[in-house]
């Protein structure tokens, strides 16, 4: 029970220093900054996401955010969505015979994914971010989250 209670808080504390080092949130008044590009997974930009989406049966979008982020923020039309931290536990999952897109909103996440995908044999098109794309007048699908229940 003790290791486990240590464990939990290294892991609290990793994440909150991962945290720290996201850029910052938009607000009218500071627009988004975002940090250098540090991936080796390309980052591609509008035309080269729509070119790949134009071959539906050989490209896999591979959206690597939260679920409220994919409600609040939309993303492509058809996706597989496995949260960053999670694409270890799902790789049998994440089809190989597909180039890959891995999203996120501004792309660093998609980007640290690609990278690891790349190291374990995936072909990746490149690192895509959801609101860098509407940003450049592309569309994205609107999620909207499933009523309550009511048992």
């Amino acid at each position: 029970m003790k290791s486990a209670l240590i464990l939990a808080a290294v892991l609290a504390v990793g994440s909150t220093a991962s945290l720290a080092q996201q850029a910052a949130p938009a607000t009218p008044a500071q627009p988004y900054v975002a940090p250098p590009w540090i991936y080796k997974t390309k980052q591609l930009n509008r035309a080269e996401i729509d070119a790949l989406l134009a071959r539906p049966g050989q490209v896999l979008v591979l959206d690597v955010r939260r679920p409220d982020e994919l409600i609040t923020k939309g993303s492509f039309p058809a996706f597989l969505s496995i949260q960053a931290a999670d694409v270890d536990k799902y790789l049998d999952y994440i089809p190989r015979d597909r180039s890959i897109i891995t999203v996120s909103n501004h792309a660093h996440r998609a980007g640290a994914v690609g990278d690891k995908l790349t190291a374990r044999g995936f072909r990746i098109a490149g690192a895509a971010g959801s609101l860098d794309y509407e940003d450049q007048g592309g569309k994205v699908a609107r999620i909207t989250a499933p009523p309550p229940r009511t048992n």
